[in-house]
């Protein structure tokens, strides 16, 4: 009998995000799973590292299936990985996925900022292959599925649960035949995914995001999300692929310093 791979996931949108369970429950039937996840949402938090506060971390088996090794941890994604890696398994895992987040990670801008992608990141720059999985949400439904921890019904359930399908595949995939070292695959799953939704090679587009904070009252600003402005239209852009319906497939390098790469 064969021993199956070992993947370990986070996200940032919080443990209790019904898209990570969905891509665990996915990953589970191909892999050994481990979670180290966030135990409150850290969307927009970046590479951020909680260099100046303690981090609890506690076992929470509550929403996995049986046999997947699961971590709350309080800090972001990047912690999530580096305290998983460094310190609760007991080897390394052979791949690190991350997501599947609420929402799209597409566009300079916003890979930058998500926590998701920097949880993949985080395994990257530990020698290992990682995957940043993201979901395109209807706009009409995002906030409702926000802040219902990812609770999701009718025709956009079954996307969801094509996209987790999609996402273990993409992960066996990228096993088989990893990407160079130091390098992130970041998918997008369009808002109609279906079993089979069409697979193309992208960019990060690029867009304008402007001004992100409003003004509450004086002297006082909060977030503000604007879509922003698309500087470009190519056809082979994230943006546009999943405009199309189709996923998105990115490849993040961070393997070069200037323009030497890593040893």
């Amino acid at each position: 009998m064969s021993v199956k791979a070992h993947v370990l996931v986070t996200n940032d949108d919080s443990i209790r995000s019904v898209f990570l369970h969905q891509l665990v429950h996915a990953l589970s039937k191909h892999f050994r799973v481990s979670v180290a996840a966030p135990a409150t949402e850290q969307s927009w938090i970046g590479r951020a590292i909680s260099r100046h506060s303690e981090i609890k971390v506690e076992r929470n088996h509550t929403f996995f299936p049986d046999g997947v090794d699961a971590w709350s941890i309080d800090g972001t994604p990047t912690d999530c990985i580096n305290i998983a890696l460094g310190n609760l398994l007991p080897e390394a895992p052979d791949i690190v996925v991350s997501g599947i987040n609420v929402g799209y990670n597409t566009t300079e801008t916003l890979i930058l900022s998500s926590g998701t992608i920097a949880g993949a990141m985080e395994g990257a720059l530990w020698g290992l292959p990682a995957i940043a999985f993201s979901q395109c949400v209807p706009p009409e439904i995002f906030l409702e599925v926000s802040r219902s921890n990812g609770e999701t019904e009718g025709p956009f359930s079954d996307t969801l649960v094509a996209s987790a399908h999609h996402a273990a595949a993409i992960t066996v995939e990228t096993l088989k035949k990893p990407q160079k070292e130091g390098c992130v695959l970041n998918i997008n799953f369009p808002a109609n995914t279906h079993a089979d939704s069409e697979i193309v090679e992208t960019f990060p587009a690029k867009i304008k995001l402007g001004g992100l904070y409003a003004e509450k009252e004086p002297g006082v600003f909060e977030f503000k999300y604007t879509e922003g402005v698309m500087i470009s239209t190519d056809a082979n852009s994230d943006r546009m692929a999943l405009e199309r319906g189709q996923i998105s497939r990115s490849l993040l390098d961070f393997s070069k310093i200037g323009n030497r790469p890593l040893a």
